[in-house]
C-alpha cells in the first residue's frame, strides 16, 4: 500500500532512570520488503504512542525553567537590594531622631487642648493628621537643605549621610528638599489653618536662614544666633502654634494659654537650649576646620558638656516643683515620679561618659533626645 524507499528507522527507547527520561536512537539499517517496512513502522509508531512522555517533559520543562529562574531571581534580588538601599540612604537624610521628635512633640502639645474624652474625636484625630504630616515635609526640608550646605563639613562629622558619602548628589538633595518643602506649603496652604500655615512658614525661614550660605544669612556660624533658631521652633513655634491649631481651627475654641502649655514651653525652651549646645559637640573638629564658632569650639566640648547637664536638671527641678503645686493627685504623682526618674537616669548616665570618645558622645547626645521625647510623653499629664 505505502512504499517506503530504504532508510533509517529511529527505534526509541524509555529508560526512566533518577525521574528523568532518556531517548536512545539506533544506527541499524533496516533491510526488507516495503510492506515488511511498513508494518514495522506502525510497530514502533504504536509503540511509542504508548511510551510516557510525562517524565521527558517535565525533565525538558523543568531543567528549562531552572535556567530561565535564575536571571529572573538576580533581577528580583537586584531590584529589592536597590530599593533597600534607596530607602536607607532616605532615612539617613531625612535625621529620624528629629522626625520622630517633631511627630511626638505635636501629639503631645495638641493633648494639651483636650478637655474630655468626646473631644477625642474623628474631627480631632484629622486635625492632628494634617498638622503632623505638615510638620514632617517641613522638617525633612530643614535637615536636608542643611546637608546641602554641609557636605564638606559632614565629611568630617557625619561621613555616612548620603550627601557627604557620595549616595546622592547634590542635584538630588536640592530636587528632595524642593519637593517636600512644596508638599508642606501645599498641604498647610488646603488645610486652611493660619496657625498651622504660620508655624510651617517661620520654621522655613528660619531653617533656611539657619543653613543657607547667603550674606546676612547662614546663622549657624554664630552660636547664640544658632541656639536661638532652635530655640524658636522647639520651644516656641511648635507648643504655641500647634496648640492654637487644635484649640482655635479644630474645636473652633478661643485662644487660652493653660498652666499646661506654659509649663510645655518653658520646660522646652531649656531643652532646646541644651540641643543647640549638645549637638556641636560631637562636631568640634569639623567645625573647626570650617570655621563654626560653636560654642563647643569657643569653650570646649568639657565644659558645654556640663552646661547642658546643669541645664536639665535645673528643668527638671523645676518640673518636681510644678508638679508639688498641682490640685490634681494623679498629676502631681506622676510629674514629680516621672521628672525624678528622669533627672536620676540623666545624672548616672553623665557621670559615665568618655568626654575623649566621638563615639561615646555621639551616643549621649542621642539619649539626649530620648529623653527629649520622654518630656513629651509626660507633659499631657500636667494639670
Amino acid at each position: 500500500m505505502f512504499d517506503f524507499p530504504d532508510h533509517f528507522l529511529p527505534p526509541i527507547c524509555s529508560i526512566q532512570r533518577y525521574g528523568e527520561a532518556q531517548v536512545c536512537f539506533s544506527s541499524r539499517r533496516t533491510q526488507g520488503p516495503s510492506l515488511y517496512h511498513s508494518q514495522k513502522f506502525f510497530d514502533w509508531k504504536s509503540s511509542y504512542c504508548r511510551i510516557p512522555h510525562q517524565s521527558l517533559c517535565t525533565s525538558i520543562n523543568a531543567s528549562g525553567q531552572q535556567l530561565q529562574s535564575e536571571p529572573e531571581a538576580h533581577d528580583s534580588a537586584s531590584i529589592w537590594r536597590a530599593i533597600s538601599a534607596s530607602l536607607d540612604a532616605f532615612y539617613r537624610f531625612s535625621r529620624p531622631h528629629t522626625v520622630i521628635g517633631t511627630a511626638l512633640s505635636i501629639v503631645s502639645v495638641s493633648l494639651l487642648a483636650v478637655q474630655s474624652l468626646s473631644d477625642l474625636s474623628p474631627l480631632f484625630f484629622t486635625g492632628l493628621l494634617q498638622a503632623v504630616v505638615a510638620a514632617l515635609f517641613m522638617n525633612i526640608y530643614i535637615v536636608g537643605l542643611n546637608q546641602l550646605f554641609d557636605i564638606e563639613i559632614d565629611k568630617v562629622n557625619k561621613p555616612t549621610l548620603p550627601l557627604a558619602s557620595g549616595e546622592y548628589t547634590p542635584a538630588t538633595g536640592v530636587a528632595i528638599v524642593s519637593i517636600f518643602a512644596a508638599m508642606s506649603f501645599g498641604l498647610g496652604w488646603a488645610v486652611g489653618s493660619q496657625p498651622l500655615f504660620w508655624a510651617l512658614f517661620i520654621s522655613f525661614v528660619l531653617g533656611t536662614a539657619y543653613s543657607i550660605n547667603l550674606p546676612y544669612l547662614r546663622w549657624k556660624r554664630f552660636a547664640v544666633v544658632a541656639a536661638l533658631c532652635i530655640l524658636a521652633v522647639r520651644a516656641v513655634i511648635v507648643q504655641l502654634a500647634f496648640f492654637l491649631h487644635i484649640q482655635t481651627f479644630v474645636f473652633r475654641r478661643p485662644a487660652v494659654f493653660t498652666r499646661p502649655l506654659l509649663f510645655a514651653t518653658g520646660f522646652m525652651t531649656f531643652f532646646s537650649v541644651v540641643i543647640a549646645l549638645f549637638k556641636d559637640i560631637p562636631d568640634i573638629e569639623g567645625d573647626r576646620i570650617f570655621g563654626i564658632r560653636s560654642f563647643s569650639v569657643r569653650l570646649g566640648q568639657k565644659k558645654v558638656f556640663w552646661i547642658c547637664v546643669g541645664l536639665l536638671e535645673m528643668a527638671y527641678s523645676v518640673a518636681i516643683l510644678m508638679g508639688a503645686t498641682s490640685t490634681s493627685l494623679w498629676s502631681k504623682t506622676a510629674t514629680i515620679a516621672g521628672h525624678s526618674v528622669l533627672a536620676a537616669i540623666l545624672w548616672s548616665s553623665a557621670r559615665s561618659v568618655d568626654l575623649t570618645s566621638k563615639v561615646a558622645i555621639t551616643s549621649f547626645y542621642m539619649f539626649i533626645w530620648k529623653l527629649f521625647y520622654a518630656e513629651y510623653l509626660l507633659i499631657p499629664l500636667v494639670r
